[in-house]
């Protein structure tokens, strides 16, 4: 069994409410184990069988689109995964962010290719900085996120496709729960 961390994009959004209770029994139904959710934003953690990350990301959007009746994008990580996005500091180290800035890691499907990747560079701006290493996307606000102009829908657009974004505090609560090191 291997275990995963799955970041759902939208799961709790429009209108829609899905309970924890339900989200965890949407995952056991698929034959996961050791199913738990963190944070009501869309992180489920669970053993499954398959070493196929690909496939089960398919297979857990498939399931959650028929049972929910929309569409849920689904990104998988393994616990050591996110401990290396936790420990990238592609804007220097954490204590540097000042007061006021908010760091996310946005999560992607694949590495960005060469074009893609400049369009999403092309947003930065004074308040907003980007750096992508993998398939994780970091977007640095200098400032609040109601004073940043760039919008989730601006950025899906550069790049090309869905990404799901968490605030690094969420990122780095889950590598610790789970004690994986850097």
């Amino acid at each position: 069994m291997s275990r995963y961390i799955a970041f759902l994009r939208a799961i709790n959004v429009g209108g829609h409410t899905v309970t924890m209770d339900r989200l965890r029994a949407l995952f056991t139904s698929l034959g996961f184990t050791r199913v738990e959710t963190f944070i009501a934003s869309g992180n489920v953690i669970f053993d499954a069988p398959s070493r196929s990350p690909t496939t089960l990301e398919s297979n857990i959007e498939q399931h959650l689109q028929l049972a929910l009746g929309y569409e849920v994008r689904t990104f998988l990580r393994t616990p050591a995964e996110v401990a290396t996005a936790d420990a990238r500091t592609p804007f220097g180290p954490a204590a540097a962010l000042k007061a006021g800035s908010a760091l996310s890691i946005g999560f992607l499907k694949d590495p960005l290719a060469t074009g893609v990747l400049q369009k999403v560079l092309a947003l930065r701006t004074a308040i907003d900085d980007f750096h992508v290493s993998a398939r994780e996307l970091y977007w640095l606000r200098h400032r609040t996120l109601g004073e940043s102009k760039i919008t989730g829908a601006q950025l899906e657009k550069a790049l090309g496709g869905p990404t799901t974004l968490r605030n690094v505090t969420t990122v780095r609560k889950l590598r610790a729960k789970y004690h994986v090191t850097k």
